[in-house]
């Protein structure tokens, strides 16, 4: 059975039971389990955290028999031995069957989570720390029911969230895209209901970046509009300085998130929070 933490967050025991290939820089896993009947979220940018199991382990080593206790515990644990615990963002949930897609990030030099992913097959097993409920504080993405227009920026690591929300929004809102990625293999055909205008800047090509491109853009005109921006922190930063600061956008209708910082792992950026 396992074990319930900090409700409205549970652990999830999960197995692969696909995997697809998105492009040179994204591969898509789906995961299973009898326990996602009670995972629950209705969020676009729903934050989890999964732990992977190292090379030559059947499944994650993760102490959840300790209950409140399974995070000193598994701090615990030598690194050899201790699960490799990533953030991520649920790309999407689906019933009958019970089912999660996860979009990982392969890069180089490969960290740990993405030499996972990049052998990741069906039957590995991992485990998720993720919603029991719907609602809950791991969601960002929280536009105001007034709002006329969302600005969004993402790099590649942001891409699940914003496929999510852009699927999400409702025919005849405006919404202006920017999408960062290694390689020209990497863009998706997104689909959305709303008036978009998506640009995807590839890195790979020379486009220009982040502030640059938003910078030189002219956006619609609107009385309530919301932005989200989320991706490498550093670039997250200056985005939201040049929104707030430069283009006089309420820092309260601005939604901000880093998901990484360059040169620093997961655990480094932990240790610096």
């Amino acid at each position: 059975m396992t074990t319930a933490v900090a409700a409205p967050f549970r652990f999830f025991s999960l197995q692969i039971v696909r995997t697809r290939r998105l492009g040179p820089s994204l591969v898509r896993v789906t995961f299973a389990g009898p326990e996602l009947h009670d995972f629950h979220s209705h969020g676009l940018d729903q934050s989890l955290s999964l732990f992977l199991p190292h090379p030559g382990q059947s499944e994650p080593a993760v102490p959840i028999d300790l209950g409140a206790g399974w995070w000193q515990g598994w701090r615990e644990l030598p690194d050899h031995v201790r699960a490799v615990m990533r953030s991520y963002t649920l790309r999407a949930l689906r019933r009958e069957p019970d089912e999660i897609d996860i979009d990982f990030v392969l890069h180089t030099p490969a960290g740990p989570a993405s030499t996972w992913a990049s052998r990741a097959t069906a039957g590995d097993r991992v485990l998720l720390l993720g919603p029991a409920v719907a609602d809950n504080r791991a969601i960002r993405f929280r536009p105001p029911e007034d709002t006329d227009l969302v600005v969004i920026w993402g790099d590649e690591t942001a891409v699940p969230a914003v496929s999510a929300i852009l699927e999400s929004l409702p025919a005849g809102l405006r919404a202006v895209a920017w999408l960062e990625v290694p390689h020209v293999g990497d863009i998706q055909d997104l689909d959305t209901s709303a008036d978009a205008d998506i640009t995807w800047l590839v890195r790979a090509h020379g486009s220009p970046m982040a502030v640059d491109a938003l910078r030189a853009a002219q956006l619609p005109p609107a009385t309530r509009p919301y932005v989200w921006i989320a991706g490498e922190s550093g670039r997250v930063k200056e985005l939201r300085r040049h929104l707030v600061g430069e283009r006089g956008t309420d820092k309260r209708s601005v939604t901000f998130v880093g998901y990484w910082r360059h040169g620093l792992t997961e655990e480094q950026l932990r240790e610096h929070a």
